[in-house]
Protein backbone atom coordinates (compact mmCIF):
# COMPACT_ATOMS: atom_id res chain seq x y z
CA UNK A 1 0.00 0.00 0.00
CA UNK A 2 1.34 3.42 -0.97
CA UNK A 3 0.25 7.03 -0.54
CA UNK A 4 1.54 10.23 -2.14
CA UNK A 5 1.05 13.68 -0.62
CA UNK A 6 2.24 17.05 -1.89
CA UNK A 7 5.85 16.63 -0.76
CA UNK A 8 6.06 13.10 0.64
CA UNK A 9 5.79 9.51 -0.49
CA UNK A 10 4.51 6.98 2.05
CA UNK A 11 5.46 3.38 1.36
CA UNK A 12 6.06 0.05 3.12
CA UNK A 13 9.48 -0.72 4.58
CA UNK A 14 11.74 -3.13 2.70
CA UNK A 15 14.81 -5.06 3.84
CA UNK A 16 17.17 -2.71 1.99
CA UNK A 17 15.79 0.16 4.12
CA UNK A 18 17.19 -1.23 7.37
CA UNK A 19 20.45 0.83 7.49
CA UNK A 20 18.75 4.12 6.55
CA UNK A 21 15.80 3.45 8.87
CA UNK A 22 18.16 2.76 11.76
CA UNK A 23 20.09 5.96 11.03
CA UNK A 24 16.91 8.05 10.84
CA UNK A 25 15.47 6.92 14.18
CA UNK A 26 18.74 6.81 16.10
CA UNK A 27 18.26 10.09 17.89
CA UNK A 28 17.30 10.23 21.56
CA UNK A 29 15.10 13.27 20.94
CA UNK A 30 12.92 11.07 18.71
CA UNK A 31 12.90 7.92 20.81
CA UNK A 32 12.14 9.73 24.09
CA UNK A 33 8.77 10.76 22.62
CA UNK A 34 7.80 7.17 21.80
CA UNK A 35 6.33 4.51 24.06
CA UNK A 36 7.45 1.17 22.65
CA UNK A 37 10.80 2.03 21.08
CA UNK A 38 13.91 1.38 23.17
CA UNK A 39 17.00 3.54 23.48
CA UNK A 40 19.63 3.13 22.23
CA UNK A 41 18.34 1.75 18.95
CA UNK A 42 20.06 -1.28 17.43
CA UNK A 43 20.10 -2.36 13.80
CA UNK A 44 18.13 -5.43 14.91
CA UNK A 45 15.31 -3.13 16.08
CA UNK A 46 15.02 -1.67 12.58
CA UNK A 47 15.10 -5.18 11.11
CA UNK A 48 12.30 -6.29 13.46
CA UNK A 49 10.18 -3.33 12.34
CA UNK A 50 10.72 -4.11 8.66
CA UNK A 51 9.91 -7.81 9.09
CA UNK A 52 6.89 -7.37 11.34
CA UNK A 53 3.65 -8.86 9.94
CA UNK A 54 1.21 -6.17 8.86
CA UNK A 55 -2.55 -6.02 9.06
CA UNK A 56 -4.22 -4.58 5.97
CA UNK A 57 -6.55 -2.44 8.11
CA UNK A 58 -3.63 -1.09 10.15
CA UNK A 59 -0.88 -0.29 7.63
CA UNK A 60 2.52 1.15 8.47
CA UNK A 61 4.59 3.36 6.17
CA UNK A 62 8.00 4.88 5.91
CA UNK A 63 7.78 8.62 5.34
CA UNK A 64 10.11 9.42 2.46
CA UNK A 65 10.98 12.72 0.81
CA UNK A 66 11.54 12.39 -2.96
CA UNK A 67 14.40 14.34 -4.44
CA UNK A 68 16.80 14.46 -7.37
CA UNK A 69 18.94 11.72 -5.80
CA UNK A 70 16.07 9.44 -4.79
CA UNK A 71 13.75 9.27 -1.80
CA UNK A 72 15.18 9.82 1.66
CA UNK A 73 13.64 8.19 4.76
CA UNK A 74 12.63 10.93 7.19
CA UNK A 75 10.22 9.08 9.48
CA UNK A 76 7.48 6.51 9.81
CA UNK A 77 3.72 6.62 10.33
CA UNK A 78 0.82 4.23 10.49
CA UNK A 79 -2.25 2.90 12.22
CA UNK A 80 -2.02 0.56 15.18
CA UNK A 81 -4.80 -1.72 16.35
CA UNK A 82 -6.34 -0.65 19.64
CA UNK A 83 -9.10 -2.14 21.80
CA UNK A 84 -11.73 0.37 20.64
CA UNK A 85 -10.39 2.14 17.57
CA UNK A 86 -7.33 2.58 15.41
CA UNK A 87 -4.40 4.54 16.83
CA UNK A 88 -2.33 7.00 14.81
CA UNK A 89 1.39 6.62 15.48
CA UNK A 90 4.35 8.38 13.89
CA UNK A 91 7.82 9.83 14.29
CA UNK A 92 9.99 12.19 12.25
CA UNK A 93 13.75 12.70 12.12
CA UNK A 94 14.80 16.01 13.76
CA UNK A 95 16.28 17.31 10.51
CA UNK A 96 12.76 17.79 9.10
CA UNK A 97 10.99 19.05 12.22
CA UNK A 98 9.03 22.27 11.83
CA UNK A 99 8.28 21.83 8.11
CA UNK A 100 4.71 20.54 8.37
CA UNK A 101 5.63 17.00 7.31
CA UNK A 102 3.91 15.37 10.30
CA UNK A 103 0.61 17.07 9.49
CA UNK A 104 0.94 16.29 5.79
CA UNK A 105 1.74 12.61 6.32
CA UNK A 106 -0.92 12.15 8.99
CA UNK A 107 -3.59 13.76 6.83
CA UNK A 108 -2.82 11.22 4.09
CA UNK A 109 -3.04 8.34 6.57
CA UNK A 110 -6.34 9.59 8.00
CA UNK A 111 -7.83 9.70 4.50
CA UNK A 112 -6.67 6.12 4.06
CA UNK A 113 -8.10 5.16 7.46
CA UNK A 114 -11.48 6.46 6.36
CA UNK A 115 -11.24 4.43 3.13
CA UNK A 116 -10.39 1.31 5.15
CA UNK A 117 -13.57 1.71 7.19
CA UNK A 118 -12.24 3.27 10.39
CA UNK A 119 -14.64 5.77 11.91
CA UNK A 120 -12.61 6.88 14.91
CA UNK A 121 -8.88 7.26 15.48
CA UNK A 122 -7.07 7.96 18.74
CA UNK A 123 -3.60 9.31 19.43
CA UNK A 124 -1.52 10.31 22.42
CA UNK A 125 1.49 12.51 23.04
CA UNK A 126 3.62 13.05 26.10
CA UNK A 127 2.77 16.31 27.82
CA UNK A 128 6.34 17.56 27.44
CA UNK A 129 6.05 17.14 23.65
CA UNK A 130 3.50 19.87 22.85
CA UNK A 131 4.48 19.96 19.16
CA UNK A 132 2.61 16.70 18.65
CA UNK A 133 -0.45 18.22 20.31
CA UNK A 134 -0.36 21.07 17.82
CA UNK A 135 -0.18 18.58 14.93
CA UNK A 136 -3.21 16.72 16.27
CA UNK A 137 -5.19 19.93 16.65
CA UNK A 138 -4.46 20.86 13.03
CA UNK A 139 -5.79 17.46 11.99
CA UNK A 140 -9.08 17.95 13.83
CA UNK A 141 -8.34 15.77 16.85
CA UNK A 142 -9.96 16.75 20.13
CA UNK A 143 -8.47 16.11 23.59
CA UNK A 144 -10.53 13.74 25.72
CA UNK A 145 -9.59 15.69 28.84
CA UNK A 146 -7.54 13.01 30.58
CA UNK A 147 -3.84 12.82 31.31
CA UNK A 148 -2.46 9.39 32.24
CA UNK A 149 0.96 7.98 33.01
CA UNK A 150 2.37 6.02 30.05
CA UNK A 151 5.56 4.00 30.08
CA UNK A 152 8.20 4.98 27.54
CA UNK A 153 10.85 2.39 26.72
CA UNK A 154 12.93 5.18 25.24
CA UNK A 155 12.93 7.08 28.54
CA UNK A 156 12.99 4.01 30.75
CA UNK A 157 10.19 5.44 32.89
CA UNK A 158 6.56 6.53 32.82
CA UNK A 159 5.55 10.08 31.90
CA UNK A 160 2.23 11.96 31.69
CA UNK A 161 0.52 11.69 28.29
CA UNK A 162 -2.59 13.30 26.84
CA UNK A 163 -5.09 11.42 24.67
CA UNK A 164 -6.98 12.74 21.64
CA UNK A 165 -9.78 11.35 19.48
CA UNK A 166 -10.96 12.15 15.95
CA UNK A 167 -14.08 10.91 14.23
CA UNK A 168 -13.69 10.30 10.50
CA UNK A 169 -17.35 10.20 9.53
CA UNK A 170 -17.32 13.89 8.62
CA UNK A 171 -15.37 15.16 5.60
CA UNK A 172 -14.03 18.10 7.57
CA UNK A 173 -11.99 15.81 9.77
CA UNK A 174 -10.36 13.97 6.89
CA UNK A 175 -9.19 17.25 5.44
CA UNK A 176 -7.69 18.28 8.75
CA UNK A 177 -10.42 20.72 9.83
CA UNK A 178 -12.26 20.47 13.13
CA UNK A 179 -15.21 18.08 12.96
CA UNK A 180 -18.67 19.67 13.16
CA UNK A 181 -20.39 19.30 16.51
CA UNK A 182 -23.90 17.86 16.87
CA UNK A 183 -25.34 20.02 19.65
CA UNK A 184 -23.13 18.36 22.18
CA UNK A 185 -24.49 14.88 21.52
CA UNK A 186 -21.14 13.56 20.36
CA UNK A 187 -18.83 12.61 23.22
CA UNK A 188 -15.22 11.59 23.07
CA UNK A 189 -14.45 8.48 25.09
CA UNK A 190 -11.28 7.63 26.95
CA UNK A 191 -9.81 4.19 26.26
CA UNK A 192 -6.28 4.61 27.62
CA UNK A 193 -3.05 4.02 25.70
CA UNK A 194 3.71 7.42 20.84
CA UNK A 195 3.34 7.41 18.67
CA UNK A 196 3.85 8.03 16.91
CA UNK A 197 3.48 7.60 17.16
CA UNK A 198 1.46 7.30 20.37
CA UNK A 199 1.73 10.31 18.61
CA UNK A 200 4.99 9.79 17.90
CA UNK A 201 5.49 6.13 17.96
CA UNK A 202 5.58 3.71 15.18
CA UNK A 203 6.90 0.47 16.54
Amino acid sequence: MFSRSERLFLRPAWSEDIPDLHAAISDQRVVSNLTSVAWPQAVEDARDFVNRPRDRRHPAFLITMPGARGSRIVGAIGLREDAECAELVYWLAPEVWGRGFATEAARAVLRLAHTLGHREVRAIHFVDNPASGRVLSKLGFQPVGNVSMQYSHGRGCAAPAREYRSRLDGPGNIDGDPAPQDDGARRLRFCGVPPVISVALVA
